[in-house]
């Protein structure tokens, strides 16, 4: 399975523009092996969260790509629940990434 085909099985499916966000989102590693979720999920939301931070508006235009950052998080960790001895593992270095976003230098 892919990850394209892993995201199109989610149920509930996600609203058809969050899911056409999320497939944009992880368009270059739609046909990625789905054991590698994980990290192409947590990838395509740092990508989001990058242009976020570095776009000084605030304005409600933005909020689909929130949203979509905060659904490819989510999913990292539902494909991550496929190994639970390596979820606190992984659960950590997300929060890292995520965190150095801010503290790299991105305001």
């Amino acid at each position: 399975m892919t990850v394209a085909e892993w995201l199109d099985s989610r149920t509930p499916p996600a609203p058809p523009r969050l899911h056409a966000r999320l497939r944009e989102a992880l368009h270059p590693w739609a046909h990625a092996d789905v054991a590698d979720a994980p990290e192409y999920c947590l990838a395509a939301a740092e990508v989001i969260l990058r242009h976020l931070l570095a776009d000084e508006s605030r304005d409600r235009a933005r909020a689909l790509d929130l949203l979509a950052a905060d659904a490819l998080v989510t999913y990292a960790f539902e494909a991550a629940s496929d190994e639970p001895d390596t979820l606190a593992r992984n659960t950590e270095a997300a929060m890292l990434r995520i965190a150095q976003l801010r503290a790299g230098g991105i305001a």
